[in-house]
């Protein structure tokens, strides 16, 4: 019993390498301008190899790789300059 059990959490860790490898390679592909799909469909079928392809994959230039980087700005983001840019006006004032 103790070698299917040692299988079945191998298993397991295998399984949750692919499914982030596919969430990885997913992610790139998007962020460089191509769509989720081929990234999803190559982190699925090539596993980890995915993941090192689209990291080599050029973006396009109106990709948000290009525009804010890998992971974005980060940071939040910096307050209105006037309350009616933020969306209207104060609770509680008069109209």
């Amino acid at each position: 019993m103790t070698i299917v059990a040692l299988l079945g959490s191998t298993a397991l860790w295998l399984l949750f390498t692919w499914l982030a490898s596919a969430i990885a390679a997913s992610y790139l592909s998007d962020r460089k301008g191509y769509g989720e799909r081929p990234g999803l469909a190559s982190g699925l079928l090539l596993n980890a190899v995915g993941v090192l392809i689209w990291l080599v994959v050029p973006p396009k230039a109106d990709s948000l790789w290009k525009k804010i980087g890998a992971f974005g700005r980060g940071g939040k983001q910096p307050p209105p300059a006037r309350p009616e840019d933020a969306g209207g006006a104060e609770p509680g004032a008069a109209r």
